[in-house]
């Protein structure tokens, strides 16, 4: 593990998080925000972990905006803006949320104070199972729900997520104990609704999954691309347009996605249709703390 990597990683994260939140004004197109904060990860010199997620209100997770794409901010909504950096394979992952035009309101402290409470009790020893209690009980507290079905997560190099998670409630068979030099990402969100997140079209972000035997021969000439510029971390299909013609390309992502050669990241909605509020940091475990890379 490459340490320097991961902290330099991180302090482009906290910049770009900055530069970002400033950014987020009524009328501002996401389509302009997302490439503005791609463009700043590779200038400072990292590359993106994942494609910038720029999620309204009842959308949680995975909006990221495609060429063409119209939506503008207004007065008033929530934006959960989640910006992953990698430098080497070593990532930074955070998110913040902001209230296009207006101040931070309790269902977004809910998921702030969350997300400090998680992490002042973290290190090595403690079972996640006690930061997903610390969460939910930050959330419930302001009379909110947690949302069940999404976690923060263990990074590994080149690995976003790699295999272990922390909730956002308390499980008691959540037994996995915090270890020096584990890498996680702690992401709490609080939502006005139900508390539960379902898959809704499109699917605007994929992911390499492994190579599978292909006919058609631009799903082999794109997989092949897909596989060399993004290895394992997941990317935007905005960043494909112009590749091949928008049907074509269209068609080759199915393809790839149906054969198991790619997985799909399906646009994450509330299932009652609350808002949702999302923070997140990336830590290093020591022994008596932890190190925030991007704080």
């Amino acid at each position: 593990m490459d340490v320097d990597k991961l902290i330099e990683a991180g302090k482009i994260a906290k910049k770009v998080r900055e530069d970002a939140i400033k950014m987020a004004k009524p009328g501002v197109s996401l389509l302009e925000m997302a490439e503005k904060i791609e463009e700043e990860i590779v200038k400072l010199g990292g590359k993106p972990a994942f494609p910038v997620n720029l999620s309204l209100n009842e959308i949680a997770a995975h909006y990221t905006p495609y060429k063409g794409d119209g939506t503008t901010l207004k007065e008033g909504d929530y934006l959960k803006i989640d910006i992953g950096v990698h430098i080497d394979g070593y990532i930074a992952d955070t998110a913040v949320t902001v209230r296009v035009g207006m101040e931070e309101d309790e269902l977004m402290e809910a998921a702030r104070e969350a997300l400090e409470s998680a992490i002042s009790i973290a290190r090595a020893g403690v079972e996640i199972k006690e930061l997903g209690k610390a969460i939910e009980a930050e959330i419930r507290k302001r009379g909110f729900n947690p949302v069940v079905n999404l976690s923060g997560h263990k990074i590994e190099r080149y690995k976003l997520h790699a295999g272990i998670s922390i909730p956002n409630i308390y499980r008691p068979h959540d037994n996995y104990v915090l270890k020096e030099g584990d890498v996680f990402a702690i992401e709490p969100f609080a939502t006005t609704g139900a508390g539960q997140v379902i898959e809704v079209p499109p699917t605007l972000i994929y992911m390499y999954v492994r190579d599978v035997p292909i006919r058609m021969v631009q799903a082999r000439l794109l997989l092949s691309k897909i596989k060399r510029e993004f290895k394992t971390l997941p990317f935007a299909y905005r960043w494909l347009q112009g590749e091949m013609p928008e049907g074509q390309l269209k068609l080759a992502l199915r393809t790839l996605e149906r054969s198991g050669a790619l997985y799909g990241y399906p646009v994450l909605r509330e299932i009652r249709n609350g808002i949702v509020t999302q923070f997140e940091h990336t830590i290093i475990v020591e022994k008596d703390s932890v190190i925030v890379t991007t704080e």
